[in-house]
């Protein structure tokens, strides 16, 4: 056992100076020594530097930030092109095109980050000396007290000429564009907080000289934040409830897809979650018939609402929702599920603050459940139980917890790990909504409550492709995106909101909440093609997506269906048309 230990660490160091050797000698290509290994070693070793060089460059808005990140990833496509593809084996081919797609969608995302910054430069001339002055200290070019007071006045000034010559708001920038620049401001302000308390203390001179200007500053940075959202903005600095995102517009999109490899449009993807929701709602008519409403599924979506448990008895309904459907999952022998994935599953509560951007559960590992507190006030309480209902419930524990998020969690740790770099939600997502969807089709859902409470998730997930995406084309606004979930899906407003908050407040990508229906569809058409056709059974398939990692769908499908991959490889999988025709 030893001897094995010992083999296998010396063929990972063995591939990985064959592949630093080769980058290293023109245009000779690595020849690949250890296929079960191959790029493997190569995508660690990148992820380590990236890492490292982020950590000691960690300033995005400066322009040497950007020229070595640049630097850096044109070195590794450089290596990565040395390459020799066809000594690879399928796997490798795989994580080839997975690794130069993730390159190539880096330094996209310089230009475009560049570019965003650009469009605010007007607010912003100051910051590049603000920067400036951690860059150095980072150098480890220390600074004198005296005369970095006298650089902190300077940019005081500059801030405060700027703010005379925007005037009052009515110079025609864009709302977005100007809260994007109080974003950086705040950014800004945090970098110079980090520098002054580097000093600050330990340096009695600097102290001396420059604790007042500092803290002069730190407030005119404060002021001119608030001064940005207010008269270009038209948001107060306690306003907490406003919704004004930063749509990144087609061509920005259009990178992301290529990322994601999905050949469609924008417009094409939100024709496709059309079709989706016309289903849904056909299908939300005859269960509102069932319950004896009529077409009126507004009212029966109402009568389903209104049934949700007792306080204090949510904790155990998401344990007893948990058990069900791993029990489901076991009768229809689905998915072989590993004992300590069953047993390691956790809860927690979320608090009243972080249920205003998360009104419904999150899930991993750890499942978060959204339900009321005392400290909410009655109409907040009965939102939260009604958004939070049995039948709602019934319908998405399991895709936090298993067959969902924590057995995805799970998976990926154990098998082929270093493909974390290529992460998708398409994958994550996609993949956990797949399962709803297959849930449905063995009848899972046995009352006409049941099926509204699994589609009304389900146009959710179709209203999500088209508000995001109209956003991001400009065609829609926030207020746009809540009255459509109110009134296409049924939410309550304030769940509605909450939810096109957390879309758009920065913290996902611009394709996450698309990535649900797409990626299901992906999930879908790929069993069709597999499953369909006899060539793997269910289980098989079901257990085989688990494997590979969460990468884009159309590698996932070229593994598993074993389809030859060249070097130039584009996506081109046209996925729906297997499902809708054409």
């Amino acid at each position: 056992m030893r001897e094995n230990i010992m083999t296998a660490a010396t063929l990972t160091v063995l591939v990985l100076y064959i592949f630093e050797r080769a980058s290293s000698q023109g245009d000779r290509p690595v020849e690949v020594q250890n296929p079960s290994t191959e790029l493997r070693d190569a995508v660690e070793r990148y992820e380590s530097d990236r890492n490292l060089l982020g950590r000691s460059y960690p300033i995005w808005m400066s322009s040497s930030w950007r020229e070595r990140t640049r630097e850096f990833l044109n070195d590794w496509q450089e290596r990565l092109a040395r390459t020799n593809f066809d000594s690879l084996s399928e796997d490798g081919r795989i994580d080839f095109l997975l690794f130069d797609n993730h390159l190539d969608y880096e330094l996209r995302q310089l230009d475009i980050r560049a570019k965003g910054l650009e469009e605010s430069r007007h607010f912003l001339p100051f910051a590049d000396e603000v920067l400036l002055l951690e860059e150095e200290r980072r150098n480890l070019r220390f600074i004198d007290g005296e005369s970095a007071a006298k650089r902190l006045w300077r940019i005081g000034s500059q801030m405060d000429s700027t703010r005379k010559a925007l005037g009052d708001g009515n110079g025609g920038t864009k709302k977005t564009v100007a809260h994007r620049a109080a974003r950086y401001v705040d950014e800004v302000r945090d970098i110079l907080r980090h520098w002054f308390e580097f000093y600050n203390g330990y340096d009695p001179l600097f102290t001396w000289w420059v604790g007042q200007p500092y803290h002069e500053l730190d407030s005119l940075m404060r002021e001119y934040a608030s001064f940005i959202r207010d008269k270009f903005v038209g948001i107060k600095a306690d306003d907490k409830t406003t919704i004004i995102g930063d749509p990144i517009g087609r061509e920005a999109l259009m990178v992301e897809l290529a990322h994601e490899m999905i050949p469609y449009t924008p417009d094409e993807l939100i024709a496709i979650a059309r079709k989706e929701l016309s289903w849904c709602q056909a299908e939300m008519r005859l269960a509102s018939n069932a319950l004896g409403y009529g077409d009126d599924w507004h009212a029966a979506l109402e009568h389903v609402k209104r049934q949700h448990v007792e306080p204090g008895k949510q904790t155990e309904l998401i344990r007893d929702l948990a058990h069900e459907a791993v029990g489901f999952l076991k009768e229809h022998d689905l998915l072989t599920i590993p004992p300590l994935a069953e047993e390691t599953w956790r809860m927690e509560m979320l608090s009243p603050r972080q249920q205003l951007v998360s009104p419904f559960f999150l899930g991993g590992e750890v499942i978060q459940v959204s339900y009321p507190t005392n400290t909410m006030t009655h109409e907040q309480k009965m939102m939260s139980m009604r958004g939070n209902n049995v039948h709602f419930a019934r319908a998405t524990v399991f895709h936090e917890l298993i067959p969902g998020h924590h057995l995805q969690g799970f998976m990926t740790e154990r098998y082929k790990p270093y493909r974390s770099l290529f992460w998708t939600p398409f994958w994550v997502e996609g993949g956990a909504l797949y399962w709803e969807m297959t849930f449905w089709d063995l009848d899972f859902p046995r009352t006409p409550e049941n099926r509204v409470g699994m589609l009304f998730w389900r146009m959710h997930r179709c209203a999500r492709v088209i508000f995001s995406l109209s956003f991001h084309l400009g065609e829609m606004s926030p207020g746009d995106c809540v009255d459509m979930l109110v009134e296409k899906v049924g939410h309550e407003r304030d769940n509605a909101t909450a939810e096109v908050r957390r879309s758009f407040a920065g913290d996902y990508s611009p394709l996450y909440q698309c990535a649900y229906l797409i990626g299901a569809l992906q999930f879908r058409a790929l069993q069709k093609e597999l499953v369909g056709t006899g060539r793997m059974a269910p289980k098989e398939f079901n257990n085989a997506t688990y494997r590979e990692g969460a990468i884009p769908i159309e590698m996932l499908r070229a593994s598993l269906a074993h389809l030859p991959v060249a070097k130039s490889y584009v996506a081109s999988w046209r996925f729906a048309e297997e499902l809708f025709g054409k």
